[in-house]
């Protein structure tokens, strides 16, 4: 294929796609932020979804090369591209509101750059219809060009999974659309000729943006039934892990953990397809109720948490407690939407001092986006509870029993501790 790619955003979703299509074809990857252009282009990644060894492979200084990635904060540098993917976020307001700002503005860039026969994919979370309802229009407008004749689109819903080592771009199959039948096809060939795991091309733009929405509402929905059984049996005195193991030796039944769903896609997917529903006069009831079960697990932690230091004549208001792990995941540095920040924010209100410990998670950017300040390394007891937030792997063999205080509260959210805990949600 006789191709030029332009990769709009060059985040957590944005750099692997980059990376993988630079090993078969020219690409340049444009992103508005010159510090995290200036940060690629020295051959390291800050997020960690791409190995630095992986990155330097495929690094071109000059757009010359017949192959490579050759990362730019200047617009002209896309004015040779064919292809343009978008992978900007797009996260939810405080009411939970989809914000679509970033893919406006996306829109609009490549909008300046387009030209006949060009073709804009789009990789971002949205909801059924979104791609041309709303990007194409704004498409039209900035190039000038019309849609389905002189430029196309297509939607390819990302699926990356932050931390994840194992499931990585090229190893998940990828669904893939156009805008026409023609146009389909033109967009599986270009993922398939880089995804070893395969394609699925969609009937539509709106069948795909439509299955990468409910892929993580029934993610969703399944944590926030464990959720409501992990509540129900420790009023109960029954340990829930125990439980689930149990439940497990069935052939049918679906394993599903506990615990604080954040994230870029689960703790937000959600709230677009709802939105949708609403405009067509639908109010969704399951998954709005397991998006609010989910979102209100955080301050369950921090009472729960509370309540077994009052019961140890521990007084809360001036107590220390140390959270281990801010971001929304294990070993990952992604803190979008962590429902720890909601836990650590829930025991502060109660006038703890709470100390954070997290190795992989930004301290500039939690104390400027959170004001959540924290340690990079453990630090010193004694606490009056330790709460591990976030499965990091360096907490996993470590002994926290030794930090607490006489009466001290160990509380195990990931169920992952060795040591004797507390409790466990």
């Amino acid at each position: 294929m006789n191709k030029r790619i332009g990769i709009i955003g060059l985040g957590y979703v944005g750099l692997p796609v980059a990376r993988l299509f630079a090993t078969r074809y020219p690409v340049t990857g444009f992103d508005i932020n010159k510090e995290r252009i200036l940060q690629l282009k020295s051959g390291h990644d800050g997020t960690w979804e791409v190995a630095d060894d992986l990155l330097q492979s495929v690094l071109k200084d000059t757009q010359d090369s017949q192959i490579g990635l050759y990362c730019s904060e200047n617009l002209e540098d896309l004015s040779n591209c064919t292809v343009f993917i978008v992978t900007v976020p797009t996260p939810v307001d405080k009411y939970n509101r989809p914000v679509l700002t970033s893919l406006y503005k996306a829109s609009e860039t490549v909008g300046r750059v387009l030209k006949k026969g060009d073709i804009v994919i789009y990789e971002s979370t949205v909801y059924p219809g979104a791609t041309e309802e709303e990007c194409v229009p704004v498409l039209e407008e900035t190039s000038g060009l019309s849609f389905n004749q002189d430029f196309f689109v297509g939607y390819s819903p990302e699926r990356i999974n932050p931390g994840d080592k194992e499931h990585t771009l090229e190893k998940i199959l990828k669904v893939t659309s156009g805008s026409t039948p023609e146009i389909a096809k033109e967009i599986d060939e270009l993922y398939a000729s880089v995804i070893t795991a395969g394609t699925h091309k969609a009937p539509s733009i709106k069948v795909a943006e439509a299955a990468k929405v409910i892929e993580n509402a029934q993610r969703d929905i399944n944590i926030a039934f464990v959720n409501e059984l992990a509540k129900i049996f420790n009023l109960m005195k029954i340990d829930t892990e125990e439980v689930l193991k149990a439940a497990g030796t069935k052939w049918n039944f679906i394993p599903f953990k506990p615990g604080l769903v954040g994230g870029h896609c689960i703790g937000v997917d959600p709230y677009y397809l709802a939105q949708k529903a609403k405009e067509f006069g639908y109010h969704p009831e399951i998954i709005l109720a397991g998006r609010r079960m989910n979102d209100t697990m955080g301050k369950y932690i921090a009472t729960e948490v509370v309540r077994l230091m009052i019961q140890n004549d521990i007084k809360v208001k001036g107590s220390k407690i140390l959270v281990l792990g801010i971001t929304f995941k294990e070993n990952c540095p992604d803190v979008r939407n962590s429902k720890a920040i909601d836990l650590v924010r829930n025991l502060m209100g109660y006038g703890a001092n709470v100390l954070v410990c997290d190795s992989w998670a930004s301290r500039q950017e939690l104390e400027q986006e959170y004001g959540i300040r924290t340690t990079t390394k453990m630090p010193k007891g004694p606490f009056n509870a330790i709460v591990l937030a976030v499965a990091h792997q360096e907490f996993l063999d470590m002994q926290f029993r030794q930090l607490l205080t006489a009466g001290g509260v160990l509380y195990d959210v990931k169920s992952v501790l060795k040591e004797r805990v507390d409790a466990r949600l």
